[in-house]
């Protein structure tokens, strides 16, 4: 029988329980991206909090593209020394930081008139309304490139490793999107093309950063949005195909490029049974980690030990991955750990995104 907190390793990187802090934008960096005392302190906190590993908050690869506010960067190599600051604060810790890097796209609200916003096609985003320029080759070669380089950067910087971010309406999300993605060469058209960036990404990043440096992918199970958006078949295929790979572990979330359905309520595109209100993504994810022999880690609505257990031992899910519940408390592992009947006070309330910095509304002074 598996048991949630025991050690377990992801291509080498021994962790001491199953739980892992899933990326969470702070908005606490400053405006170039660069580490700041209030955002260390977050990752203070995490790593005292009992998670075998905390995924950053998502940090731009492009300097000239920041989808949010003082979101973390990781466009140059004058982050490494500070990020050795980071990630050797956590690690005397005890717990583990992987860097989750990310190109966003037309899905931004952010200074949108200021800058170039890249796309694979020039199709207009029905939320934010911002079309964007789609992508040369000679573009789309440089965005690898990027990706490549902020692993490596990772790497020197004391990260225990690094996660592309394919999911959540960003840039390699919409590639994998027919609606957003209409490009008649070889990055579009076929799910095989329209997957293309982001196993050159990989591969570019692997060749730098060696074997041995774990390798993560945040992918949407599916986009909800029928032949028009990411289906479940299309990310079965590209998780097989990155397995073949080597990447080391593939974390499934998943929601309309448009907009993440919201666990309270149930709608009809959302075909695959689902665990009441918590743990919403497992029926995807346990199917996925019958078909891959990486581990998989489940995002969405992860609230319940029990529910967790029954998971862990019932699939091939190796391990859960918990964001909003951490800003609240960020001990909740720890908690969990003297008591698994423990109930998180997080209610999904989303009153934790503040324009002064995204915590918990009940930890604001």
């Amino acid at each position: 029988m598996k048991e949630l907190f025991e050690k377990t390793s992801i291509n080498g990187l021994e962790l001491k329980n199953r739980f892992i802090r899933s990326a969470t934008w702070e908005r606490m960096a400053d405006d170039k991206g660069h580490l700041t005392d209030r955002l260390l302190n977050v990752y203070e906190k995490l790593a005292d909090g009992g998670a075998a590993a905390i995924i950053t908050g998502y940090a731009f690869v492009v300097e000239d593209e920041q989808p949010n506010a003082r979101m973390m960067g990781i466009y140059n190599d004058s982050f490494i020394d500070e990020y050795k600051r980071l990630t050797d604060t956590v690690h005397k810790r005890g717990s583990k930081i992987i860097l989750q890097t990310v190109y966003g796209g037309s899905f931004t609200w952010y200074k949108t008139g200021e800058r170039v916003i890249w796309g694979p096609s020039a199709v207009t985003n029905k939320v934010s309304n911002v079309t964007p320029k789609e992508m040369t080759l000679e573009d789309i070669k440089m965005l690898i490139e990027a990706f490549g380089d902020a692993a490596l950067r990772a790497k020197k910087s004391g990260f225990d490793g690094v996660e592309i971010h394919g999911a959540h309406s960003y840039l390699l999300n919409m590639f994998l999107a027919p609606f957003f993605n209409i490009r008649e060469d070889q990055y579009g058209g076929s799910a095989e093309n329209r997957a293309r960036i982001i196993y050159d990404i990989y591969d570019n990043a692997r060749a730098k950063v060696g074997k041995e440096f774990p390798i993560l992918i945040k992918l949407n199970c599916s986009d909800f949005m029928g032949d028009k958006g990411f289906t479940f078949a299309d990310c079965k295929e590209i998780c097989r195909n990155l397995a073949a790979r080597g990447i080391d572990a593939i974390e499934i979330s998943g929601g309309p490029v448009f907009r993440a359905p919201k666990p309270e309520k149930d709608p009809s595109d959302f075909p695959v049974e689902r665990i009441g209100k918590e743990s919403y993504f497992a029926a995807y994810a346990k199917e996925i980690a019958g078909a891959v022999d990486v581990p998989v880690i489940l995002v969405g609505g992860n609230r319940s030990v029990e529910i967790m257990e029954n998971i862990l031992n019932d699939s091939a899910i190796e391990y859960f991955s918990i964001a909003r519940p951490l800003l609240s408390e960020p001990d909740l592992i720890n908690k969990w750990s003297k008591d698994k009947s423990c109930k998180p006070r997080c209610v999904s309330c989303n009153k934790c995104f503040d324009e002064n910095g995204n915590i918990c509304v009940l930890e604001r002074e």
